[in-house]
């Protein structure tokens, strides 16, 4: 059952990304594309177009090795390229995974930020 109630309007989630070091993760974060708005006690804003994030200076090692956050673009090809084209993965020594066709109809692969935090960027298939 759901709720058609014109007051019930939801604007915008966000999750509060964990970061194991602050200041390095923001920086991760720039280099990639992402626009940082504010940062202000220990809570950074990132936003690329429509979609956003809060980086929080704050980490569970289990919880950041277990994070995963995704994004589904236009194009993951062009994607790819950009982050190689960024020089984030020798600067900060993270892992990027080949684009793979997944059974969920699906184009995509994998970044893991500075924190362990699993990024899944992709594109539908169909």
């Amino acid at each position: 059952m759901g709720f058609n109630l014109p007051n019930l309007r939801i604007t915008e989630i966000k999750a509060f990304v964990p970061s194991k070091n602050f200041e390095l993760s923001k920086q991760f974060y720039q280099d990639l594309g992402f626009t940082m708005a504010s940062d202000e006690d220990g809570i950074a804003y990132f936003h690329f177009e429509n979609v956003s994030f809060l980086l929080q200076d704050y980490c569970v090692n289990a919880l950041a090795e277990n994070f995963m956050m995704h994004i589904l673009v236009e194009d993951v090809d062009a994607w790819w390229e950009q982050v190689h084209a960024s020089g984030v993965v020798e600067k900060y020594g993270v892992r990027i995974t080949p684009i793979e066709l997944q059974p969920w109809q699906m184009r995509d692969f994998c970044l893991f930020d500075p924190s362990g935090v699993l990024w899944r960027i992709g594109q539908n298939s169909e």
